[in-house]
């Protein structure tokens, strides 16, 4: 599997800004044990080469990122620290190409059919979208992707759990980015179970389905739950990896087309 596949079935990518690179490791094993073990960490402060460094030392299943690479430079501190891909904000030529170059797989920001054009001359079928709601956020990604139809979008800026759903509903979504389960406030006071929550939280959005303590018992019994899903992909791994079978009769998947 692919680092484009990996985060597809995530369906969410954290984005974390970090003063202190102590907090990575508990930050990123929080959000892990809420069932998010994948992470972009940003180039916005100096804690963040450590901090990646750190995470892929103690963490290695994390599927991690860093993001806001604006130089070569950073793009070759990113990855000689563990870095799994590279986020920018906008498109530099420069950047993607030589990320490229050292195979570090790269997601440079698109907001007009402009840049889209860039990042087909470039090679690139995915790109991100940013800042989407301040662009226009869903509307304006089913805009650009009828002339564009094989490029798909990871829209970062301004979506929450309440609008995540609609965006992975709409098939050239393949995820989003996001920083409300990883809010300042909380790393600032190590409050890493408001994390963990959070990130529970925005997994159920994903799937669209909670198992609830009746189910647990209902499954420990040997009778089989129903899930209602907007991607099954999404959903077997989830139960996966709880142990919990996605065939064999326990567990019946439905998916269902959402909006």
């Amino acid at each position: 599997m692919n680092v484009l596949e990996a985060i597809a079935l995530r369906g969410i990518v954290p984005v974390i800004r970090l003063k202190r690179p102590q907090d990575a490791v508990p930050l990123c094993r929080a959000l892990a044990q809420g069932g998010l073990p994948v992470a972009e960490i940003t180039f916005r402060t100096d804690a963040a080469e450590e901090s990646i460094r750190r995470v892929r030392a103690e963490l290695p299943e994390m599927l991690l990122g860093a993001g806001t690479v604006l130089t070569c430079a950073q793009a070759d501190r990113a990855q000689a620290a563990g870095a799994a891909f590279a986020v920018s904000p906008g498109l530099n030529p420069s950047v993607v190409r030589h990320c490229q170059s050292i195979g570090l797989p790269v997601l440079p920001g698109c907001a007009t059919p402009s840049d889209i054009e860039r990042a087909l001359e470039l090679e690139l079928d995915t790109v991100k979208f940013f800042p989407a709601e301040t662009l226009g956020g869903l509307d304006a990604i089913k805009a650009m992707s009828a002339p564009y139809g094989g490029v798909s979008f990871i829209p970062t800026g301004g979506i929450d759990a309440q609008k995540l759903p609609a965006y992975l509903a709409f098939p050239k979504v393949l995820a989003c980015g996001g920083s409300w389960m990883v809010r300042e406030e909380w790393i600032d006071k190590g409050d890493f179970a408001s994390v963990e929550e959070a990130a529970r939280a925005a997994v159920d959005a994903v799937l669209g389905f909670t198992l609830r303590l009746a189910d647990v018992e209902a499954l420990a019994k040997g009778e089989t739950v129903t899930v209602r899903t907007g991607s099954r992909r999404r959903a077997e791994m989830y139960l996966a990896e709880r142990g919990i079978a996605a065939s064999g009769g326990r567990i019946a998947i439905i998916e269902e087309k959402r909006s």
